[in-house]
């Protein structure tokens, strides 16, 4: 974008009458004529020319070109100086506002995200055209900026950016390595979700669109209009620098349930005044009626909405995210890991419990570093994310991001919402026999039957990609021995390490919550084994 700027001064006759002089006058021979943002080719250079070319939209810790027209000849040792402010309170300690250039600003060590820019060799700096190579700070706080000039004598404003995260940037902690994996999981705007049941698996196509028009605006008045802006909004905007706040921030204010969320969800199947959940193929149409109905809420969605909706929103900002579905998921409400059915003496049900089991559920994985969690970065990789509003997470209807790896391992005591997300995919149902008095006595367990065939588009075919194996080890029996006497030939055993695993994330839970009663796992009698024998080889 071009712009021009000149002084206009007036001069007083003799006569008494003015006379008008177009110019420059002396006193501001510093002055910046033209500036030139060149949001085509910057915008190509950083991924986003698919967003728009209208207005420069760059990532983070990467460099972009920018040409000022001086009135006059520059030298190098000139003082000039740049201003990149993002929020109503910018500020240095912050990270929101950012003072560089020729000479440079004395830091102190309580300023963050500091950006830099150098003279570019293409510059013609005798004929007044400087050509300047600026930074954004690989740690700045995503969202839009204004970017002013300051010379000796006088400071003028140059424009706005909107800067975003980096997954191409190794300093940026969304850094993704494979560069297919960047194109599948932050540019493909089209994708495939899998619903369905178990041993029924059906794809469905979905339109991401997350580059498609007004996605700038309404992906930046999400993050301005979530309550935490709303309560503070400088210290909302200095968080955004950080993918796993903004990410949580995202994942509630895709559903209402808090706020002024996009999504309201619907399960009884009463669609009366708005639309079945099954209607939709598409994020953009969901989000643009959200931004142009004053952020109400659009409805209706269920979980592969939701997750669907996020997905978009989070490829826009530059997160690396895919769509990913867990069939037979379990819902445990009360952190046992068990999802509990209470069964009197005559086979009826003698209390209803909270706990579910859904034929498929959808969340989104998000790809950060977790420095929070660990030095070493044992966490970093996927994390769950869960726009679907099932419980509150530190007060709010957010889920995650909790690494894929901690739930692997069964660390549940890390945050967020592992044990919550390590339940969906590993929980054990658990059948009861309640007395007249009120006591229970553990019938039978089901071990294997959550978590199926975890599923997730794979990168560059609409084939499905079956990921069970990275949330959980391969389940199977336990009293290997007996197994080995009964069967002959070779016997395939790799549930051991998972019980392992299983036994681990109940301890920690147990040990956490020391001297509360949590219900059904409160004295209860230890799990006797169940043994199920298969044929592996023919007999002789």
């Amino acid at each position: 974008m071009i712009s021009e700027i000149r002084v206009r001064t007036v001069t007083i006759s003799s006569e008494g009458k003015k006379k008008k002089k177009t110019g420059f006058s002396s006193q501001q021979l510093d002055i910046i004529k033209k500036v030139d943002l060149h949001c085509q080719a910057n915008n190509s250079a950083h991924h986003t020319s698919d967003i728009t070319t209208d207005q420069l939209i760059v990532r983070r810790g990467q460099s972009f070109l920018l040409t000022l027209e001086m009135s006059r000849p520059f030298t190098e040792g000139e003082e000039l100086h740049l201003t990149a402010e993002t929020g109503s309170h910018p500020s240095e300690e912050r990270g929101t506002r950012s003072v560089f250039g020729n000479p440079s600003p004395m830091y102190s060590k309580a300023i963050k995200a500091a950006w830099k820019y150098s003279i570019d060799s293409s510059s013609a700096l005798q004929r007044g055209i400087v050509v300047l190579t600026v930074t954004p700070a690989a740690d700045a706080p995503v969202g839009r900026y204004l970017l002013s000039a300051s010379t000796e004598r006088k400071k003028t404003s140059l424009g706005s950016l909107v800067v975003l995260y980096n997954p191409w940037c190794s300093a940026d902690w969304v850094y993704l390595p494979n560069g297919n994996e960047r194109e599948e999981y932050v540019m493909n705007e089209q994708g495939v979700i899998f619903r369905g049941a178990g041993h029924f698996i059906t794809p469905m196509q979905w339109d991401y669109g997350q580059f498609e028009d007004d996605m700038v605006d309404i992906c930046l008045k999400m993050l301005d209009i979530n309550p935490k802006h709303l309560k503070d909004p400088a210290d909302d905007v200095s968080a955004r620098c950080n993918p796993i706040y903004v990410s949580r921030v995202v994942s509630a204010m895709i559903n209402s349930n808090d706020d002024r969320g996009v999504l309201q969800g619907c399960w009884d199947g009463n669609y009366v005044g708005g639309l079945n959940p099954t209607h939709w193929s598409s994020s953009t149409n969901i989000l643009q009626r959200w931004y142009l109905n004053n952020c109400h809420p659009v409805k209706y969605g269920q979980c592969w909405v939701f997750a669907a909706v996020m997905c978009t929103v989070m490829r826009f900002l530059g997160i690396p995210c895919r769509v990913v579905t867990n069939f037979e998921s379990a819902h445990d409400t009360d952190k046992s890991l068990t999802i509990d059915n209470f069964f009197g003496h005559s086979g009826v049900v003698a209390k209803k419990s909270r706990d579910s089991v859904w034929n498929f559920h959808v969340w989104v994985e998000a790809w950060m570093k977790r420095p929070d969690l660990l030095k070493y970065g044992n966490y970093d990789g996927w994390q769950v994310l869960d726009p679907t509003p099932q419980e509150r997470s530190q007060g709010a209807f957010c889920c995650g991001p909790a690494p894929v790896s901690a739930i692997l391992k069964g660390h549940v005591d890390l945050k967020y919402d592992i044990p919550f997300v390590f339940a969906e995919v590993n929980a054990d149902i658990v059948n009861w026999m309640v007395s007249a008095t009120g006591s229970k006595t553990k019938m039978n367990s089901d071990t294997r039957k959550v978590g199926q065939n975890i599923s997730t588009k794979a990168v560059g075919s609409s084939r499905r990609m079956d990921i069970t194996d990275s949330y959980k080890d391969k389940e199977g029996e336990e009293c290997v021995l007996m197994l080995m006497l009964v069967c002959r030939g070779p016997l395939k055993h790799n549930g051991a390490r998972e019980r392992t695993v299983f036994k681990h994330a109940v301890t920690s839970l147990n040990s956490q919550e020391e001297g509360n009663d949590r219900g059904p796992q409160k004295g209860a009698e230890p799990l006797k084994v169940e043994m199920k024998i298969e044929k592996v080889t023919n007999p002789e």
